[in-house]
């Protein structure tokens, strides 16, 4: 039955003060712009002040000092609209699909496995000798745990999962579609001749409790030793970490990122989209880099640093100002030239 609850209760449940029709029947949730009667969405920015004038919610979501046209029947006021918005989701929120603990028929266990209580192990998983799995944790279909794998408690292995041999797992994580944990460093000895022979890659990877990482990332495992993954760590989709790479906790790494190996990464330090840190580099704590950043030498902590090579992001934005006025500047060059040009010809 679809979840229906009045505005006034779900301002109740969220502990918020709301403005408007208290009796104003809310079913669902959606984006400022999407958003239709029965509806209730969010703006947390003033940018899209235009649209909440004029969205067609039956409520929205906005901050204490919001004092902009809303056209929708109530006004929910929040500090974190963004957050509130979230903890309103869980309300109208499907009910999770919670496999049934056991061992599904297709699945391929080695006899000296250990699972945990209540572990669910889908379709098609294979797991290696010497795997140990805690309790309540969900394999879904086709993940495959290498030789001597452990995966702490209340872990998600979305399909397709892979951790390779002797990596370690903590409890509470979500890891999703294809991701690969412990595939070897990109290692190699170069002779003279320019020809390339593997270097032994026999670390592991260590990953601790309430991370998150996203879809078809790939995390190496170390050329000896271990590269670790820190607590609470956020890892978004298409992501890659390279061989003995640390990353300090409560991290996040958005998608498309890449860290070379033997980097580290301070606790709560943030690389937007498609950063790139280079190999052997220190990066300190609370350190945000930008979209696109490249980071090619050791960034101190609690900077922000964004562009190619990376420097502080006030300096990249006064250089790109620069950079936009070029045309201008090569214009003005060229009629000082010209003038330049006429002035000798009078002194001839």
């Amino acid at each position: 039955m679809d979840t229906v609850i009045t505005v006034e209760e779900l301002a109740r449940k969220l502990g918020l003060v709301f403005e408007g029709d208290g009796s104003c029947p809310i079913k669902g949730i959606a984006g400022i712009s999407d958003a239709g009667p029965g509806d209730i969405t969010f703006v947390a920015n003033p940018r899209y002040a235009s649209d909440a004038a004029q969205t067609k919610a039956s409520a929205v979501i906005v901050s204490k000092d919001w004092a902009r046209p809303c056209s929708a029947a109530a006004m929910l006021r929040a500090d974190d609209p963004d957050k509130a918005f979230a903890q309103a989701a869980a309300f109208f929120a499907p009910p999770p699909v919670v496999p049934v603990p056991g061992v599904h028929p297709t699945a391929v266990v080695a006899k000296d496995v250990k699972l945990g209580a209540d572990v669910s192990v889908g379709p098609y998983c294979v797991l290696e000798p010497g795997v140990k799995v805690g309790d309540r944790t969900i394999l879904y279909a086709g993940c495959y745990l290498g030789h001597g794998v452990i995966v702490g408690a209340d872990t998600k292995l979305y399909p397709h999962v892979t951790v390779r041999e002797y990596c370690q797992i903590g409890s509470r994580n979500i890891i999703h579609n294809g991701t690969v944990i412990g595939s070897d460093g990109f290692g190699f000895n170069v002779d003279k001749q320019g020809v390339r022979t593997k270097v032994p890659q026999i670390g592991i990877v260590v990953i601790g409790d309430d991370v998150e990482i996203g879809a078809n990332v790939t995390v190496d495992r170390a050329r000896f030793g271990k590269t670790r993954i820190g607590n609470g760590v956020k890892i978004d989709n298409l992501v890659q970490i390279a061989h003995n790479v640390v990353v300090g906790n409560h991290s996040v790494i958005v998608a498309q990122s890449g860290i070379a190996g033997s980097s580290e990464l301070g606790a709560y330090t943030t690389l937007a989209a498609q950063a790139g840190v280079g190999g052997h580099i220190v990066i300190g704590e609370r350190v945000v880099v930008g979209a696109r950043g490249g980071v090619i030498k050791d960034v101190p902590a609690g900077s922000f640093v964004s562009g190619f090579p990376a420097r502080p992001h006030v300096k990249e934005m006064r250089v790109r100002a620069q950079i936009e006025r070029l045309p201008q500047l090569k214009e003005r060059l060229g009629e000082l030239e010209k003038r330049l040009e006429a002035l000798e010809q009078k002194l001839k």
